[in-house]
């Protein structure tokens, strides 16, 4: 079986899929850096999109997330975002913790593992 990688770079891929399951690379909001958390959840939240579905899957087949913050104290303001955008019926698990991420603008950071679709 073969290795499928989304957005390759010499450090990293965006997405890298085996057997069926698609994994993500931490998205952060590179557009809105330093705006709102909510402007930053927005783009994060449209990133996984493209890249699950470059990586043939979707919000819908999210199996789980997790979600970094830097105020965890902001979780209400990012989950309103969250339950806009999250595919009804189709929550993945999910676990949403605070950390220092890699650069002072940035508020959050989401990875996600997800189920290809079928061919």
């Amino acid at each position: 079986m073969t290795i499928e990688r989304t957005g390759l770079t010499p450090r990293w891929c965006d997405s890298a899929a085996f057997n069926g399951i698609v994994f993500l690379a931490g998205h952060c909001a590179e557009k809105t850096q330093g705006a709102s958390l909510t402007e930053q959840t927005q783009e994060v939240l449209a990133l996984l999109e493209e890249t699950l579905e470059a990586a043939g899957s979707g919000k819908e087949r999210i199996l789980s997330v997790q979600i970094f913050l830097t105020n965890i104290k902001a979780i209400g303001e990012m989950n309103a975002v969250w339950d806009a955008w999250v595919a009804p019926g189709n929550a993945p698990a999910r676990a949403t913790v605070q950390a220092e991420l890699a650069s002072p603008g940035y508020a959050i950071e989401i990875t996600a593992v997800a189920a290809k679709r079928s061919a």
